[in-house]
């Protein structure tokens, strides 16, 4: 591995396209191929860029999603190849861009200490061959992909006929991600789906080749270590093998907010540093079986990855996670937003991002999904949705309809952030209740929902000026809350240095360890959803809130333990962060009390 970071995937149309700026410096990155449409018009305007023939895939023809999907990442293949071919031809003469490729690694790389080394020498035959093997040792950055397994919507041909499981949203982007010229990953998020694993095992590249090479593999995204054994056991009996375990905090990221039941980021680490050579052995033992059934030879030794992502914020925290936890890497996402060398944030929203305070930061019920979601309240999209109520017409235009789930009101699913069910609902509302403030908060609680197909997307299209007419300009972005403290735009160099602690970003507000930002994010997380079930507790909730009460204590003891494991610079930090963990256990203790109380 080049680097020990990864930039993981954001959004639908923020990372798009990060391979093609940062791969050929050998940083990988992480791209959403949930929407095809989007894919389409990336791959029209980077071969118009590249002055390359356009041919389009039309939506009408037979298994365009994936056929889209599969010529996208076929382009950015190509093109990100042609990148790191001329990158690794150009000689070490000064401005030329190689050398940013060796500045980029982190500081006890092979490759980077070769480099300086190399740069020190005189003219001559020696540093010759030592450039040449600089040369060699280059590797540009993987192209992944992520497909959110339970955004996986049935599709009807035009005569309003099901199409089947192979063509419904999942299958048929991990069909175009499968039939691609990728060696590279994909991230499975969002929990376990059956159908897509059953569909993977069809797919030849995910199998060993003769030469027992997997040209592609697969990184599950998960937030403990119950779940991701569960699901890497049932892809083993495919003869399917995970190859890295992408731990995700359940709260302390972007995107949707999958919050485990008080279990917290370090102790899940724990876990997986302490049962890694017993999870590899056990899912070795099945998957080798599995091949073995389908006379697939099995490789002799198969990589077993660890990885951590989600709120780390220094160069500090950084090298914690991967001394301590032996990780293999670990991902910044949210902090990249504020790098307009590597994602697609538009102008106005870039500015709203290096502006903000923490109250600009919310876990919002606004996702058609009914999963959390982090939402930015400067965002566009957040001014459009309540111009709209303001309006009398609540709800968004349905277009692309890939989170369609609803059917209370039609035979087919509908989205909740549409205007059609956000209309039906509030006719349902004014029919069954009287009271004021009750309406209130059921009208809120339906309006809240936004369109994410479109809102994910358009950032990108701004960005690069492919907007078309009648678009709308609003964007919605979904930024993880460890972004606040970042003050400015950033060159993609200073944020890499800030990584591997080469320099140090000044945050404009004071920034607490990344355990205690989770720690608090949780205990808040547990207040706001005791609060609105106070009301309603039953034995089944009172159980499940005192377990997540009980995870989270289990968490502060964990921490106060590890302190001198975390070497803190002086006394008084340590002080600070043993206050910061008895201040999050009283309020464990008030939340316990008021359970007590109600029942």
């Amino acid at each position: 591995m080049t680097h020990t970071f990864h930039i993981p995937v954001l959004g639908l149309g923020y990372s798009i396209d990060t391979p093609l700026k940062v791969a050929r410096y050998g940083i990988s990155s992480v791209i959403s191929i949930t929407d095809d449409e989007l894919c389409e018009r990336m791959r029209e305007f980077h071969l118009k860029e590249n002055q390359l023939e356009y041919i389009p895939i039309p939506k009408e023809e037979e298994d365009s999603r994936a056929r889209r999907i599969t010529a996208y990442l076929n382009l950015l293949h190509r093109l990100v190849n042609e990148q790191f071919r001329l990158l690794r031809l150009q000689s070490f003469a000064p401005g030329n861009d190689i050398h940013n490729y060796f500045e980029l690694l982190p500081g006890n790389s092979r490759a980077k200490m070769i480099y300086r080394h190399m740069m020190q020498m005189e003219e001559g035959e020696e540093k010759d061959v030592l450039q040449k093997e600089l040369r060699w040792q280059m590797n540009a950055g993987n192209i992944d992909v992520n497909i959110m397994s339970k955004v996986d919507k049935a599709n009807y041909s035009a005569g309003n006929e099901n199409l089947g499981n192979d063509y419904t949203d999942a299958v048929a982007a991990m069909r175009g991600f499968a039939l691609s010229s990728l060696y590279s990953s994909v991230v499975i998020s969002a929990g376990l789906n059956p159908r897509l694993y059953s569909y993977m095992e069809s797919c030849t590249d995910f199998f060993p080749d003769k030469a027992v090479l997997i040209r592609k593999k697969i990184i599950l995204k998960v937030s403990d270590y119950r779940s991701a054994l569960i699901q890497a056991k049932m892809l083993a009996k495919k003869g399917l093998w995970v190859t890295e375990f992408r731990v995700e905090s359940g709260l302390n990221c972007g995107g949707h907010a999958f919050a485990t039941e008080g279990l917290l980021l370090g102790p899940i680490l724990e876990e997986f540093k302490q049962k890694r050579t017993e999870l590899n052995n056990e899912l070795y033992a099945i998957y080798h079986a599995a091949l073995e059934a389908k006379e697939i030879r099995t490789p002799a030794k198969v990589a077993l990855m660890i990885t951590a992502q989600g709120g780390i914020g220094t160069a500090e925290e950084h090298n914690f996670l991967i001394n301590y936890y032996q990780l293999d890497a670990a991902g910044w996402g949210s902090p990249f937003l504020l790098v307009p060398e590597v994602t697609n944030v538009d102008q106005d929203t870039l500015q709203a991002l290096a502006a903000s305070s923490p109250e600009d930061y919310y876990v919002s019920n606004s996702s058609p999904l009914g999963v959390r979601y982090n939402n930015f309240r400067k965002s566009t999209m957040e001014d459009l949705r309540l111009q709209r109520i303001a309006k009398g017409r609540p709800g968004s235009p349905c277009k692309k309809k890939f989170l369609i789930t609803n059917t209370e009101f039609t035979e087919q699913p509908i989205c909740t952030a549409s205007r059609e069910y956000q209309h039906l609902k509030i006719q349902e509302l004014q029919a069954t209740e009287r009271e004021p403030s009750l309406f209130k908060e059921k009208f809120d609680a339906i309006t809240e929902k936004i369109c994410l197909c479109e809102g994910l997307c358009t950032s990108a299209y701004l960005k690069n000026d492919m907007l078309k007419p009648r678009e709308t300009k609003a964007v919605s972005i979904c930024p993880g809350p460890n972004l606040v403290y970042f003050a400015k735009t950033y060159s993609l160099k200073e944020m890499v240095n800030h990584i591997y602690g080469r320099e140090s970003i000044s945050f404009k507000i004071s920034r607490p360890n990344l355990f205690i930002n989770e720690l608090n994010l949780y205990v808040d997380y547990l207040k706001q959803d005791l609060h609105a079930q106070l009301n309603d507790l039953n034995a089944k909730k009172t159980k499940y809130f005192e377990k997540f009460t009980e995870q989270l204590q289990h968490g502060i003891s964990y921490y106060r333990n590890m302190i001198p494991e975390l070497r803190l610079t002086t006394a008084a930090a340590a002080e600070e962060l043993r206050q910061q963990l008895l201040n999050a256990e009283d309020q464990l203790h008030s939340i316990s009390g008021m359970m007590l109380k109600t029942n």
